[in-house]
């Protein structure tokens, strides 16, 4: 079996395998696999996390089990900083982004923690290990101008362009991740109140405020162009694809490129309607605390890349108008 098919198999062991609640051996708890199943049912039932993280969990896992068994380690207890060192160099060898290994070892780090609190180990040979140092590229922000004609762009003569009006104006509008866009129900939005109710990471709900160009949108979508959306099995998605089903991520990423390529612009991405949402409120006078509780950050320290958005902005602003600039 390849190293592609041996990952998948165990992949797909981890994320639908039968479930023991019992340690069969101590010996067999040890296991880099079974510790694996036993870690993510955990990460599952306490931190209620999406199936999203939780595949990206089992899948890095899961890679390094296969990379492990190719080298003949099975278990937790035959792991050292050394190999793993060694597995971070293979990694790096394979033309992966410091980024994906820096993901891929705080996965090795999650489960030799868990491991140690549940006595599989003594320690963990992750914890001296450093992430590769990753560079933080300042976010892509949009000119408020060009926000609002990317928005502005999906025909309103058609139900999927009423769809896709909507979809825009409340990712500008409220600073909504996509996978949040996507999770919306109809239960969620509050037209007369011109708020929704925002399921974001860790199942945590924030309720944000609509603009009036995303209210009128949406109401708009609502009465001319979900109705024409849907299709046989009603779905309680507040987005329709043109099937009638939920709105996917893939879908809304495919859209506003389609919208931005006609604007004359590309590779904006939904991300910078979120970036731009929090930028623009920076630039108008929003305290950082407020735009932290509105796009859902755990920290502060998230939220302060945008400052220095913000800084920038007032730099080029001070070297096109001051004349001694």
């Amino acid at each position: 079996m390849d190293i592609a098919s041996s990952r998948g198999s165990r992949l797909s062991t981890l994320l639908s395998g039968p479930i023991k609640t019992r340690r069969e051996t101590a010996a067999n708890d040890a296991s880099i696999d079974r510790a694996t199943e036993g870690f993510l049912r955990s990460l599952r039932a306490e931190r209620d996390l999406s199936e999203h993280t939780l595949s990206a969990y089992a899948f890095d896992l899961a890679q390094f089990s296969t990379w492990a068994d190719r080298g003949g380690i099975s278990s937790l207890q035959a792991l050292d900083r050394r190999l793993l060192r060694r597995y971070l160099a293979y990694l790096s060898a394979r033309g992966y982004a410091r980024r994906s290994i820096a993901r891929k070892l705080s996965a090795l780090k999650s489960l030799l923690r868990w491991a140690v609190s549940h006595d599989l180990v003594p320690s963990s040979p992750a914890d001296e290990l450093s992430s590769p140092k990753l560079d933080r590229p300042l976010p892509k922000v949009l000119k408020a101008r060009d926000a609002a004609k990317l928005c502005e762009q999906p025909s309103t003569e058609e139900p999927r362009g009423l769809r896709d009006r909507a979809v825009l104006e409340l990712l500008y509008s409220s600073g909504l991740r996509v996978a949040e866009l996507c999770g919306l129900d109809l239960s969620d939005l509050d037209l007369e109140a011109a708020s929704v109710v925002v399921t974001g990471k860790g199942r945590k709900q924030r309720k944000l405020p609509l603009g009036d160009p995303a209210a009128r949108a949406l109401d708009t979508y609502l009465a001319h162009g979900r109705p024409a959306l849907m299709g046989e099995e009603p779905t309680p998605g507040l987005f329709l694809n043109l099937r009638g089903g939920r709105l996917g991520p893939r879908s809304v990423r495919a859209l506003l490129a389609r919208h931005e390529a006609a604007t004359g612009r590309s590779g904006a991405g939904p991300h910078a309607l979120r970036h731009s949402f929090a930028t623009h409120l920076l630039d108008g006078g929003a305290d950082l605390r407020s735009v932290q509780e509105l796009l859902g950050h755990e920290s502060l320290a998230t939220t302060q890349i945008y400052t220095h958005v913000s800084t920038e902005r007032l730099r080029t602003v001070y070297e096109q108008c001051h004349p001694r600039a």
